[in-house]
């Protein structure tokens, strides 16, 4: 959801007339960290990403394998294309690895989605962004607190671009298409009428205390209301492995893009982990509650519609109460969330690149 308006950028821009400047020639490796069909390949389907030039396979692992093999990998890509700039996105391991790679090559790399910090360091994520805008000669933040966060640690100012968030350049370029399908139908739910579930960080889905508590509490609202779960293959694993019982909650196979932004547009509630589901529920107008005791994107809280309730039973349930008896109040939407992000990214690339 990040790469594909980078590209599409990148394209209109070599398409238009720039003044005799030099094209932005484009290679897109997909390191594999993330190979289910369903949480890769339909993404690249549906948002009209062109096939990888490059695919490292690196498949799944701990932090540190799967880590150690993107770098293996990406060094060959570095030699043997040499490329002016690596451009990285977000923060996953493939993202630090591949920026460690790249300046241990001299090659100048942008952050795309920097300087998001949730000053928990217990969170693999946190390692990830920090590392990686220690390195990077460009950081493309999404908000004015990123901003802020990276002058704290030193970071200069020049190096430092608030561009605004490409998620919501790729929820805006689809909003129209996805609201076509007839995706609440098959789950015999009408709009505003359901929560949605999304799970998938360590510290929820592998503590059975904490996981279970959590469908407690979701089991709890399906008494209220049907509760739809597009669930993680790391949540199943976990939720078989622990013996937890998922009776009422609507466990469903993970959706695609559209489909999964169909579902979220028309929900009344969406509770989730995830950091794009709280960017997304913002523009779209849909209260969230992020079970986290921390965020990364405290915009979605002072300019969106998020709350923290944490992955505790009560915290859920007194948040879930607050909102559906309407004790809760839409903000936003946060600056440069306008579906143009992209167009700046590769504006400011262009002309350091220039120079």
């Amino acid at each position: 959801m990040k790469v594909a308006p980078l590209l599409k950028a990148a394209g209109d821009y070599n398409s238009a007339r720039n003044n005799g400047a030099p094209n932005l020639e484009c290679r897109l490796v997909h390191t594999g960290q993330h190979y289910d069909a369903q949480m890769s390949a339909v993404f690249f389907r549906e948002l009209g990403i062109p096939e990888p030039d490059i695919n490292l396979e690196v498949g799944s692992g701990t932090h540190a394998i799967q880590t150690a093999n993107v770098m293996l990998k990406f060094e060959t890509v570095c030699t043997d294309y040499k490329p002016d700039w690596v451009v990285v996105v977000g923060d996953v391991n493939s993202t630090m690895a591949c920026t460690l790679v790249a300046a241990k090559c001299g090659i100048r790399v942008a952050h795309v989605e920097a300087g998001l910090r949730s000053f928990d360091r217990a969170m693999p994520e946190e390692i990830n962004r920090i590392v990686t805008d220690a390195l990077c000669e460009i950081l493309f933040t999404t908000s004015r607190d990123a901003d802020e966060n990276l002058k704290r640690e030193g970071v200069t100012p020049a190096r430092i671009h608030f561009v605004g968030n490409v998620m919501i350049d790729t929820l805006m370029r689809h909003r129209t298409k996805a609201a076509t399908l007839d995706v609440i139908s098959r789950f015999k739910v009408q709009p505003g009428s359901y929560a949605l579930v999304t799970l998938h960080r360590p510290s929820n889905v592998d503590e059975p205390g904490v996981l279970g508590g959590i469908l407690e509490a979701l089991k709890e609202i399906s008494n209220a209301m049907p509760v739809i779960f597009p669930i993680h293959p790391r949540a199943v694993r976990r939720i078989q492995e622990f013996g937890l019982d998922t009776t009422g909650i609507r466990t469903v196979e993970p959706l695609g893009y559209l489909e999964f932004l169909n579902l979220t547009s028309n929900a009344r509630i969406v509770l989730t982990d995830s950091g794009g589901l709280q960017e997304e529920t913002t523009i779209l107008g849909v209260p969230c509650m992020t079970l986290r005791n921390n965020t990364e994107r405290p915009v979605t809280i002072t300019h969106g519609t998020n709350m923290l309730a944490g992955p505790d039973k009560s915290r859920i349930l007194d948040g879930f109460g607050r909102i559906t008896s309407g004790d809760w109040q839409p903000a936003g939407p946060p600056e440069f969330w306008d579906g143009h992000a992209a167009e700046r990214i590769v504006r400011v690339i262009r002309d350091i690149g220039g120079r």
